[in-house]
């Protein structure tokens, strides 16, 4: 994962000493992270919402397998754009492209 982090601009969501989210942008969402923990307390929502109306993202790819991720980004509005059987690197992991309006 660290080799990521130089290639995005990343954001953390902080609360007290403790980071318990952080989102990751380039031309488009890379990642969203939140702690387990801290589910379903408004930090995804927050971080993504930061990520759309004050960064200008659209677009964000998601793992099909990862039916909480894809439900979170349907409820936030985004929808399926398109649909690649493998990952960036080529494993057989199929990806949804997605995009908000």
């Amino acid at each position: 994962m660290s080799d990521y982090f130089p290639n995005v601009e990343l954001w953390k969501y902080v609360a007290g000493d403790s980071i318990l989210g952080f989102t990751g942008l380039s031309d488009m969402i890379e990642m969203l992270f939140v702690d387990p923990a801290h589910f379903r307390k408004g930090i995804g929502a927050a971080l993504l919402d930061f990520a759309i109306k004050e960064k200008g993202m659209t677009r964000v790819d998601v793992n099909e397998d990862n039916r909480q991720a894809l439900r979170f980004y349907l409820t936030h509005g985004f929808r399926v754009t398109s649909r690649s059987a493998t990952d960036a690197e080529g494993h057989p992991y199929p990806i949804l492209q997605m995009e908000i309006k």
